[in-house]
């Protein structure tokens, strides 16, 4: 696969997300058995604005090259591995329910995704 069809792919993901996220957090989170209070739905849509910033990086970084692709690669491996992380350690707590194994398959696809990318088709900086 292209590294700018990846992009492409992070680029959907991430906005699709990010503006649920945005919009109706409360209602994406019911949907992995999570419950916000009204500081919970604040994070979310701050989350959700982060997405999209990441989403608009990945749409506009998708025909770069060189070092300012590798850079943009890297940094999503590291974020969607430590991301990877945090939703499995969500998920063996019993935070969410059956359904939140999909938010982890996502973010580990995400991850190796981006390290495909990276280190293997882009090559070591």
């Amino acid at each position: 696969m292209k590294v700018s069809t990846f992009l492409v792919i992070k680029a959907i993901v991430s906005l699709a997300f990010g503006l649920a996220l945005a919009l109706v957090p409360a209602a994406l989170m019911g949907l992995y058995g999570v419950t916000l209070d009204p500081a919970g739905t604040l994070m979310g849509r701050l989350v959700g604005a982060c997405l999209i910033g990441i989403g608009l990086i990945c749409w506009l970084g998708r025909n770069v090259a060189g070092d300012a692709q590798r850079a943009i690669t890297l940094a999503l491996f590291i974020g969607d591995s430590v991301g990877f992380i945090v939703a499995l350690m969500a998920q063996l707590s019993g935070l969410m329910n059956a359904v939140g194994w999909m938010v982890v398959a996502v973010w580990l696809l995400l991850a190796l995704g981006n390290g495909y990318c990276r280190f293997m088709k882009l090559g070591a900086a």
